[in-house]
C-alpha cells in the first residue's frame, strides 16, 4: 500500500471539503443577504404603495365630492327625507296600476284590520281551548271507565286463574298419589321378576353342569341321519384316525396342484415360444412386403418418368409442327391493319 499517496488523498479531500463548505457558507450569506434585500424592498413597496392610497383618498375627498357627480340622485343619504309618501291615500292618482304600490290587504286601514282580526283570532283560539277542555273531560271520562272496565275483567280474569290453578293442584295431587300407586306396584313387579329370573337361571347352570354339553360327551354330536354326520354346535372334533386321513388328503392334494402347476408352466413356456416363433414370422413377412413395396414404387417411378418424357418431346414436336403450319402472309396483312 502506499501511504504516501494515501495521504496526499485524504489531504486533497479534506481541501475539497472545505472549500466546498466555504463555498456554501459563502452562499448562505449570500443568501441572507439577499432576504434583507429583499424584505426591505417589499417594506419600501408597501409603504409606497400606502402613500399612493392616502394622496389618492385625500385627492377624492377634496377635488372629487359625491355632491359633485352626475348620478348623486340616486345615492343621496337624505333621498329618502327628501322625498314624499309613495301613497298619501287609497284614492291617490299616482297609485296606478303599473306603480304597484296599492295590493290587496295594504289599504290605508290596515292596522284597524289587523285589531279586528287578532281580536277575531282570539276569540277562535279561546273557542279551540274549551273545546280541547271538553275533549279532554271526555277522553279522560272514557279512560276511567275503560280503565274500570279493565280492572272488573282482570279481576274476573284473576279469579279464573285462581280456579284453574286449584285444579292443577288437585289434579297433580291426584296424579302424584297414582304415580306412587304405580311405583310401588312396578318395585314389586321387578322383585318378583328377579326372582323368578334367578330362578330360571339356577335351574339353567344346573341343567347345563349336568348335561352333555359341558361334560363334553363324544356320543352327543352324532346325528339321527347317520353316525358319519355330526351336529356342528354340539361338535367337540375329531380322532386321531380322521385327522391322519385328512392330513393325506391335504398331502395328495398339494401334490396335485404341484403337477397342476408345473403342467401350467409347460404350456405357458411352450405359447411363449409359439408367440415368438409367430412375431417373427410376422417381422419377416412385413419387411418382405415393405421390400416389394419399394420396388413396385420404384418401377413405377421409372415409368412415370419415361411418360413424362414421352409427353414433353411430344409437346415439342406439336408446337414446332404449328409453328411450321402457321399463316404468315395473313398473320402480317392483320398487324397491318391493326397498326393502321
Amino acid at each position: 500500500v502506499d501511504k504516501d499517496a494515501l495521504d496526499t488523498q485524504v489531504k486533497e479531500r479534506k481541501i475539497q471539503e472545505a472549500a466546498e463548505k466555504a463555498r456554501d457558507e459563502e452562499f448562505a450569506n449570500e443568501m441572507k443577504r439577499n432576504d434583507k434585500i429583499m424584505c426591505v424592498l417589499e417594506e419600501r413597496q408597501k409603504n409606497d404603495i400606502r402613500n399612493i392610497n392616502k394622496a389618492i383618498s385625500e385627492f377624492q375627498k377634496n377635488f372629487q365630492k359625491p355632491e359633485t357627480r352626475l348620478e348623486f340622485d340616486l345615492s343621496d343619504p337624505q333621498a329618502l327625507k327628501k322625498d314624499r309618501p309613495a301613497r298619501l291615500s287609497d284614492s291617490d292618482p299616482r297609485c296606478t296600476v303599473s306603480g304597484l304600490q296599492k295590493f290587496m290587504g295594504e289599504d290605508l286601514n290596515y292596522d284597524q284590520r289587523m285589531k279586528f282580526q287578532k281580536k277575531q283570532l282570539r276569540e277562535w283560539s279561546l273557542q279551540q281551548q274549551r273545546d280541547w277542555k271538553n275533549a279532554l273531560a271526555d277522553q279522560k271520562f272514557a279512560d276511567y271507565l275503560y280503565d274500570k272496565n279493565r280492572i272488573e275483567l282482570d279481576q274476573k280474569t284473576m279469579e279464573q286463574q285462581r280456579k284453574e290453578e286449584e285444579n292443577r293442584r288437585a289434579v297433580c295431587a291426584a296424579t302424584k298419589d297414582f304415580n306412587r300407586t304405580q311405583a310401588a306396584e312396578v318395585v314389586e313387579r321387578k322383585k318378583l321378576e328377579k326372582y323368578k329370573k334367578m330362578k330360571d337361571d339356577m335351574d339353567e347352570i344346573s341343567s347345563l353342569l349336568q348335561g352333555d354339553l359341558l361334560s363334553e360327551n363324544p356320543e352327543q354330536a352324532v346325528s339321527s341321519f347317520g353316525r358319519h354326520r355330526v351336529i356342528t354346535d354340539r361338535w367337540k372334533g375329531m380322532n386321531q384316525e380322521q385327522l391322519m386321513a385328512i392330513r393325506y388328503s391335504q398331502q395328495q392334494q398339494v401334490l396335485e396342484k404341484l403337477r397342476l402347476k408345473e403342467e401350467e408352466r409347460q404350456r405357458g413356456a411352450e405359447w411363449d415360444r409359439q408367440s415368438i416363433q409367430a412375431a417373427r414370422a410376422q417381422l419377416i413377412l412385413e419387411r418382405h412386403q415393405q421390400r416389394q413395396n419399394r420396388e413396385r414404387r420404384q418401377a413405377l417411378d421409372n415409368v412415370n418418368a419415361e411418360l413424362s418424357q414421352e409427353q414433353k418431346s411430344k409437346n415439342i414436336y406439336l408446337k414446332e409442327e404449328e409453328y411450321s403450319n402457321f399463316p404468315t402472309d395473313q398473320y402480317y396483312a392483320q398487324f397491318n391493319t391493326t397498326s393502321r
